[in-house]
């Protein structure tokens, strides 16, 4: 039995080809269009020497290019990397090699980044850019043009016989310790996951009218946005940056009816100075996730706007989707709702034991057919968070007395800045790294807008006292992505230690 993510695709351009796929700005592609254009792309894969089973990077933003190369790399038989757009060169390198990918599909505002990156890589053999201009066929020495490869390309008519098993695409995420790794996830963990999206979350049909701001490199917007509404025969609207008052005008001029966003998207559409110029009337659906929506938020948002915003849970490795709160079940602000269907959770206290107590705390694990296969040549990584089936999570929750999960706590110090995950150990070894640096802590603190921001907390060396916290933050930046530079420096004597030298984290949050 073989099954493609690609199949999602090609059967709504078989049923809905003279129908609006995706629409960015003036220019909308219909199923048929999107679809001969992935066929292209795929060809084109063929033509670079791309086989089948080699790992095809995208550091693209939302545009109808990420659409193609995404399905062209699927329908090639080639797993997708996703890549977040705001990686330096430094990361770009990393992720190309770890990865072994031996594409790389860039958007024309990151190909400085992007160059400097495969340059390092030898194993990367491809570099293809895009551009907005479509009929631009030139390319910088030693790179592909996008538009040349899907217009020369030899159309690829048959998915390649992938199984369900094998890996589609590689999330990469990271943890306390260590650098980013990468989550393989199967053609049946993607597919089913907007599946049901589509059919049990939410009414996902041909009339859907989804905003694509969410990025399509993180597995939220892949799947409860471009995935489940191309299945369904839907339209995306796609933003490549999300701005309140240009989303709000996408929303009128295209009667937007389903929006998914994380709880800063949220917050801003709630609170634009212009929002009542705009009318809004149009949406159905709202779905948030990425990190916890403020009660008051949501209940704000459902009153002005007159929906019923959902919020859910999910990971990288869960393909997202793990639990939501469903429309044929009261809504309970504040919980993350119940497990989707087909996936288990239950609570582990610190010692593995299964906590069964109402309204106790214990690390949320998970088992179920949207957990991933794996961490991408990480055997040890693999087998400390999958036990016995069980994907361990490090979100510490509670359940009620009617099966609902609400988050308390994380066990593992990821800070989530605006939707995105932020890792303090990636930082904190970055900061380790300049002279001035003896010590140095990073935590998340409260933030209004974005959820939380980047605290660093630095001790210095002797010597060094006349540096200042600009110039330390100024010195991450070169080397950090931009959502994962500290915004706010504080500088300390000493840090506070426990018994075995470790940093105390606990009491800098106090």
């Amino acid at each position: 039995m073989s099954l493609n993510l690609g199949t999602l695709l090609r059967e709504s351009a078989k049923k809905f080809g003279d129908r609006p796929a995706i629409t960015l700005a003036d220019t909308t592609l219909l199923y048929s269009t999107l679809h001969a254009m992935v066929q292209r792309f795929a060809g084109g894969l063929r033509g670079l020497g791309v086989r089948r089973g080699q790992h095809v990077a995208l550091m693209l933003p939302n545009v109808p290019h990420f659409s193609i190369a995404y399905f062209g790399s699927h329908c090639a038989g080639s797993p997708v990397v996703p890549l977040n757009v705001l990686l330096t060169a430094e990361e770009i390198a990393y992720h190309l090699t770890d990865s072994d990918a031996t594409a790389l599909v860039v958007w024309e505002g990151f190909l400085p980044q992007a160059q400097a990156a495969v340059a390092r890589v030898d194993s990367c053999k491809h570099l293809i850019v895009a551009k907005a201009d479509r009929a631009d066929h030139t390319a910088p020495a030693g790179a592909v043009s996008f538009t040349a490869l899907v217009a020369g390309g030899e159309p690829m008519n048959d998915l390649a016989p992938t199984m369900p098993d094998d890996t589609a695409v590689i999330l990469y995420t990271s943890g306390t310790t260590g650098k980013p790794k990468g989550a393989e996830l199967t053609h049946f963990n993607m597919f089913f996951n907007a599946h049901f999206v589509r059919t049990q979350l939410l009414p996902i049909t041909y009339e859907t009218i989804a905003l694509g701001v969410l990025p399509l490199f993180h597995s939220f917007g892949q799947t409860c946005i471009q995935n489940a509404t191309l299945a369904a025969g839907g339209q995306v609207v796609l933003m490549p940056r999300f701005d309140a008052e240009g989303a709000m005008g996408l929303i009128q001029k295209h009667r937007v009816n389903l929006f998914a966003g994380v709880p800063t998207m949220y917050f801003a559409l709630l609170n634009h100075p212009s929002d009542h110029t705009y009318d809004l009337s149009s949406l159905r659906h709202c779905i948030s996730g990425g990190s916890a929506m403020p009660v008051e938020v949501m209940a704000a948002f459902d009153t002005k706007y007159g929906v019923n915003t959902i919020e859910g849970f999910g990971l990288s490795e869960t393909s997202p989707v793990a639990s939501f709160n469903t429309l044929d079940r009261p809504k309970k602000a504040g919980s993350i709702g119940t497990p989707i269907w087909g996936c288990e959770f239950r609570l582990e206290d610190d010692q593995g034991n299964v906590v069964t107590e109402i309204d106790q705390p214990g690390e949320i694990c998970i088992k179920g057919h949207n957990v991933m296969k794996g961490y991408w040549k990480r055997p040890e990584a693999t087998a400390e968070a999958i036990k016995d089936g069980w994907f361990h999570s490090g979100d510490i929750a509670t359940r009620d007395a009617d099966g609902y999960y609400f988050i308390v706590d994380r066990k593992k110090d990821m800070i989530i800045r605006g939707g995105f995950n932020v890792y303090p150990r990636e930082i904190e070894e970055v900061l380790y790294g300049h002279p001035a640096v003896a010590e140095a802590a990073v935590i998340g603190i409260p933030h209004a807008s974005h959820g939380e921001e980047v605290k660093a907390i630095v001790a210095k060396k002797a010597g060094h006292e006349a540096v200042t916290p600009d110039e330390i933050i100024a010195y991450t930046r070169e080397r950090l992505a931009a959502y994962k530079v500290p915004r706010v420096l504080e500088f300390l004597d000493t840090l506070p230690k426990g018994p075995t030298g470790k940093i105390l984290k606990r009491e800098l949050r106090k």
